[in-house]
């Protein structure tokens, strides 16, 4: 079992942004990183997405492939465009286990890529990983 340590302070709270258009989903993510202490934001889908992460500046942000209006794939080719946005680091997390869309996001230098269903513990622990991998940067 992996261990996570809670941040000591507000100081050092992260911000997550989840883009998934199932609820369910969100919610047990969303859940699961507040008891880490890292505040959460969502989205229901790509558009919505963007616009969060352009007015949240989130530390990370976790993403799923096939959303409605816009697509998670279409949404990391938009953040990877924007100056402002381009080095937020991106987890997919989605169903699709197809080589053509892990292939596809790992293009746009994400940092993880995990399948639905998916480990809670193991998720956060990749969100950390990437969370410190961009401090050292």
């Amino acid at each position: 079992m992996f261990k996570l340590s809670k941040p000591k302070n507000k100081t050092n709270q992260k911000k997550i942004l989840i883009v998934d258009d199932k609820p369910d989903i969100v919610e047990i993510i969303q859940h699961r990183l507040n008891i880490y202490g890292w505040e959460v934001i969502t989205s229901a889908n790509g558009r919505e997405g963007i616009e969060k992460a352009a007015n949240e500046k989130p530390d990370l942000i976790v993403l799923d492939i096939n959303m409605p209006v816009m697509n998670g794939h279409d949404m990391l080719d938009r953040l990877r465009k924007d100056p402002d946005l381009k080095d937020i680091p991106v987890i997919m997390c989605t169903m699709s286990d197809q080589m053509k869309d892990i292939s596809r996001a790992s293009s746009f230098n994400i940092s993880d890529y995990v399948t639905k269903p998916f480990n809670c513990t193991e998720l956060a622990e990749k969100i950390k990983d990437a969370l410190n991998n961009r401090a050292s940067k």
